[in-house]
């Protein structure tokens, strides 16, 4: 390929692997992918808004400087040269990390949160961040300081959330990687919504230090991951192995068994998730032993994980709030009445759903114990097993829809959030891979799950769905 000739849709969908090495090799440079993926977002995000803070200028200067570094055989990096986005969620220097508040609208980080710098330090250029709810709290990407982000593959449809921007700018083609964190799916659900690979680590796999808001309490910050969404599951795994504290061991994917709950599923899935679910199965019939059962604590996970994110909500509201104390049920009321409260009102009812549930410090103690448990069970049973289970029980519906099943005074968080919240609630790693298409062309998500230790096998064996399933497929507006 000769750098003149570079064509705009090769670049777009292009996965970092092959863009770091076209760079590397001369056959494109870092400044023409730059500039094809900035005037690519400026196309995109009047309509998709997933972009909410833009470095195009420094990205500029960065990619003629790797270019110069190149040419003297001067390169060092993974990512040496090539064009990526990031979660505004992650401090990156000189940006804002407002988390979607408007009292935090002129926050400047000083210095890059970890995952940042270590990716920094392969090369990467960051384009921008990307658009995010209200203190990454709710499965909606909405909030008052940026608005509405909106899915690629249908406007008028959710994106997920909280990585919901992310999501939907690599969905599209706008930078060769992103990375996202998910403590309540909140990579999961855009990668499913949106058509991408994605991946969340297991418990304290990877550091969250800049990262905000911060997860204090042990049994929030051992359900946070942090990973790429991607285009391919070669780069999830690059990423990984960049931001991870420990590489992952090697695994020989022919020791382990499948678990693909079907007729034990028990939790809603529509017409077109249980096709990709069959598919799976029968793909991966010829590779593994397959069963179909419930894997232990399937039930229990997610009050478990509510009741975990209900603890500390005062203090997450007065965050939100500037630091003054909130009421999440008046400030809900006002937003919906008269529109003139700062925070959105998805946030504030998800505060005010959650609060109801908050665990006493006995029910805490109780949970620690159960958790404790089930860690120990766990980590038995997922020695060589992985297993497959959808994200949601259908493609992206319309906005607002995934907080109405969601957080309800009827609790249905018991019914819709199953399967996102077992590999929350016990730590564990997850690969999402886009696996069909619905009756609209939406994109359907598979995930394959296992033990902190088995990363590579979960590599495996979404490699093998990639191929034989969807895979990525970009979006064309």
């Amino acid at each position: 390929m000769k750098m003149e000739a570079v064509q705009e849709t090769t670049v777009l969908d292009m996965d970092a692997t092959e863009m770091a090495e076209k760079i590397a090799t001369q056959q494109i440079t870092s400044l023409q992918a730059t500039n094809i993926y900035i005037s690519h977002l400026q196309k995109i995000n009047p309509r998709v808004n997933c972009l909410v803070e833009e470095r195009f200028e420094q990205a500029r200067q960065e990619a003629q400087s790797a270019d110069e570094q190149i040419a003297k055989d001067e390169a060092r990096g993974r990512l040496f040269g090539v064009p990526i986005s990031m979660k505004e969620s992650f401090d990156v220097a000189g940006m804002i990390t407002s988390g979607g508040i408007p009292a935090r609208k002129d926050y400047i980080a000083k210095e890059d949160a970890e995952v940042v710098a270590r990716i920094r330090a392969e090369g990467a250029i960051i384009l921008g961040k990307t658009n995010t709810p209200v203190l990454c709290f709710c499965q909606e990407t909405d909030n008052k300081l940026y608005g509405r982000t909106n899915n690629p593959w249908g406007l008028d449809r959710t994106v997920g959330g909280s990585s919901g921007g992310e999501g939907a700018l690599i969905a599209a083609g706008g930078a060769a990687v992103g990375v996202g964190a998910d403590i309540g799916g909140s990579l999961r659900f855009p990668s499913h919504f949106n058509g991408v690979i994605g991946f969340k680590t297991g418990n304290r796999q990877v550091s969250t230090q800049g990262a905000f808001p911060a997860m204090d309490h042990p049994l929030q910050d051992r359900m946070m991951g942090v990973g790429a969404l991607a285009k391919s599951v070669r780069d999830a795994r690059m990423i990984n192995e960049i931001i991870a504290y420990t590489q992952p061991g090697k695994c020989l994917l022919d020791d382990f068994s499948v678990v693909i709950p079907q007729n034990t599923l028990k939790y809603p899935a529509n017409p077109s998730t249980i096709k990709a679910i069959k598919s799976a199965t029968q793909i991966l019939s010829n590779h593994l032993p397959v069963t179909d059962e419930q894997p232990p604590y399937y039930q229990e996970s997610t009050v478990l994980w509510q009741q975990a994110m209900s603890i500390g909500i005062p203090e997450f509201c007065q965050l939100a709030n500037g630091g003054q104390p909130l009421n999440p049920l008046p400030e809900y009321l006002k937003e919906r009445m008269f529109h003139s409260s700062d925070l959105h009102h998805y946030f504030t009812w998800v505060m005010f759903t959650a609060n109801l549930v908050k665990p006493s410090n006995k029910q805490v103690q109780k949970m620690e114990n159960t958790i404790r448990e089930g860690d120990r069970k766990l980590a038995a049973y997922f020695n060589q097993r992985l297993l497959i289970l959808p994200v949601y029980h259908c493609a992206a519906p319309a906005h607002g829809q995934v907080i109405k099943e969601l957080f309800s005074l009827t609790l249905s968080y018991r019914r819709y959030l199953p399967f996102i919240a077992y590999a929350n609630t016990w730590g564990l790693p997850s690969l999402i891979i886009p696996a069909a298409e619905d009756e609209h062309g939406l994109p359907i998500g598979l995930q394959i799950i296992s033990r902190v230790g088995n990363e590579d096998a979960i590599f495996q064996m979404g490699e093998i769905l990639e191929q034989k399933l969807r895979g990525y497929k970009r979006a064309k507006l």
